[in-house]
């Protein structure tokens, strides 16, 4: 790697990692002592900066808030018994947030800039980073439009930022979903593919409506029809119908998720049959109604690998049977102990810190 921006790094005096409660955290509700900020200004990128975690001071006129010129990142480290300290593909992170950057005409960040500032960040930080399965330090990458002006045109100024904050698991207890037939998540041209701020809060209203009828999330399915299952909740999604897997393809409305990559490979070592089509919803009530639907399950990395116990689609509710061998388990489990550093690591996928 080459280095061509200078790291700044002002440390806290005293550290809150001591006064931290590890045994009840909400997440994304407790951040560790340091963040990194760097500004773009005049067509570069300036120094990294490490400093304090704390408020930053914009103007009301800020472009982020009338234009919404906001993309983010979702990554974890993890600490194995011997208190090192792991990425887990952050190459990956990168390329896809610069995706994103494109998309909302906003600049790409340089590798020594997203990557080496993280690996610094996490470097400084790594007493935040807790040993044990379902612990982990969630590392949240963004960038915001930071000119001030109203004029609806990308902003000439941009702060790139990272957060971290312990995490425990994210789903606890049982999940259910209703299959949305009225609301969409993504549309073709769009923007789905991109880790855009908006994605999310537009996500939140129907999100509710299903929460008041006593399910978890929303199973998204294709803005046109209605007939294609395409991703669950903000996760990526997969059901297994017998023996065989299949998850909704990358496209314009989907996100290219990193678990899901990584799911998809671990499948094929083990000899898993997995297909990457469109799944109809016809398909999966008919697998249901035949008793072959055995899972269906989301991916990420705030949750990593999340079995779907019911769903509801229109008048139809089903619930999922519940199996010895299940698929879901067995990824999340082959996935933590690489994450973990509990397993050879064949596809080169952790960057030790």
């Amino acid at each position: 790697m080459t280095q061509t921006h200078q790291i700044v790094v002002d440390k806290v005096r005293k550290s809150k990692v001591d006064s931290t409660d590890f045994e009840n955290l909400t997440f994304g509700k407790t951040y560790t002592d340091h963040m990194l900020e760097c500004t773009w200004r005049d067509g570069k990128w300036h120094d990294v900066n490490i400093k304090p975690y704390g408020p930053i001071q914009v103007e009301p006129s800020c472009k982020v808030f009338h234009y919404g010129q906001a993309i983010f990142e979702g990554m974890k480290a993890f600490k194995d018994e011997n208190e090192d300290v792991f990425l887990f593909r952050p190459e990956d992170n990168w390329k896809r947030f610069n995706e994103s950057a494109k998309r909302l005409a906003m600049p790409e960040l340089p590798e020594d800039v997203f990557i080496a500032g993280l690996k610094k960040l996490v470097e400084i930080d790594k007493d935040w980073v807790r040993k044990g399965d379902g612990l982990s330090l969630y590392l949240r990458p963004f960038m915001i439009a930071s000119e001030n002006g109203v004029a609806a045109a990308p902003s000439t100024e941009y702060k790139f930022m990272v957060i971290m904050s312990p995490a425990r698991a994210y789903y606890r207890g049982e999940v259910r979903v209703v299959i949305a037939t009225s609301f969409s998540r993504a549309a073709n041209g769009g923007v789905g593919y991109a880790k855009a701020a908006g994605n999310y809060a537009a996500s939140f209203y129907p999100n509710n409506l299903a929460m008041e009828e006593g399910f978890q999330q929303i199973i998204w399915t294709d803005a046109a029809t209605h007939e294609y299952l395409e991703e669950a909740g903000t996760m990526n999604i997969f059901v297994r119908i017998g023996d065989k897997l299949f998850t909704a393809p990358h496209n314009d409305r989907i996100l290219n998720g990193v678990t899901r990559r990584s799911i998809i490979q671990i499948a094929k070592d083990l000899n898993i049959d997995v297909e990457e089509k469109r799944i109809s919803i016809d398909e999966v009530n008919d697998a249901a109604r035949k008793g072959t639907l055995k899972e269906i399950f989301g991916s990420g990395t705030a949750a990593v690998v999340v079995p779907i116990q019911g769903y509801k689609h229109l008048e139809f509710v089903h619930e999922l049977p519940k199996i010895d061998d299940s698929y879901a388990l067995r990824f999340k489990k082959e996935l933590n102990d690489i994450q973990y550093n509990r397993v050879e690591d064949k596809h080169g996928w952790r960057v030790k810190i």
